[in-house]
């Protein structure tokens, strides 16, 4: 089978129930398990499935069925689905930034390169829809606004909202992570007490010194 037909479980309900082809004719058309066509009519898969018929949706055609049926071995070709435009994945087409954002987009660049420098240059031109061209002519300090460019966040700016953010971001130190530790570069875990003799402080380890005043009682005498 080299198209992928609709609702195959239901599919292969109405071809159990109105043909006489056999469980692997109906298996390879339907894309299932001749065990599971078995199931089917035996009652004991897809019991609750209303059957659909391939004919009328335009799926396959009669002389295709009544071929299938005359011989065992011969295998059911689907039709091009009217449907298949439609289940077709549809690309994501590039961000569009209206024009009154696109002269913000190098502050955006700018504020990304000197925050989080992890994140690849496909990632950064997805999120701010901008090119690659313009990325390194931002961190060259080639752009032809150079001298005007500031680091700004780009949520402020309204290129991305906050969630978009931190998916990026995020995705980026996951992968910087599993390079370092594939490298074996592993940062310290927390903050760490330097020893005294880098910080100037040297402890004095002598004794405390006890001094404590004494009380000194003196008689007192009287005079006759």
């Amino acid at each position: 089978m080299t198209t992928d037909i609709l609702m195959p479980k239901a599919t292969a309900v109405w071809l159990v129930d109105n043909t006489s082809l056999t469980f692997e004719q109906i298996a390879e058309f339907c894309g299932l398990h001749p065990l599971e066509v078995k199931g089917i009519a035996d009652g004991e898969v897809a019991r609750d499935i209303r059957g659909a018929d391939p004919i009328a949706n335009g799926q396959l055609s009669r002389e295709e069925l009544d071929a299938a049926e005359k011989n065992a071995k011969h295998k059911l070709v689907a039709l091009k689905s009217r449907h298949a435009e439609y289940l077709k994945p549809q690309k994501k087409a590039p961000r569009y930034t209206p024009v009154s954002r696109r002269q913000d987009r190098p502050d955006a660049i700018a504020w990304f390169l000197r925050n989080h420098p992890e994140v690849a240059d496909a990632q950064l031109a997805r999120i701010l829809g901008t090119t690659k061209a313009t990325i390194d002519q931002v961190r060259n300090r080639t752009h032809w606004n150079s001298a005007n460019i500031k680091p700004v966040d780009p949520v402020t700016l309204g290129l991305s909202t906050q969630l978009e953010l931190d998916a990026v971001v995020k995705k980026a130190a996951d992968k910087k992570a599993k390079d370092d530790k594939r490298r074996g570069i592993v940062e310290p875990e927390g903050p760490t007490l330097m020893p005294a003799s880098e910080t100037g402080v040297i402890e004095d380890e002598r004794p405390i010194e006890d001094h404590t005043a004494e009380t000194v009682f003196e008689d007192e005498h009287d005079e006759d």
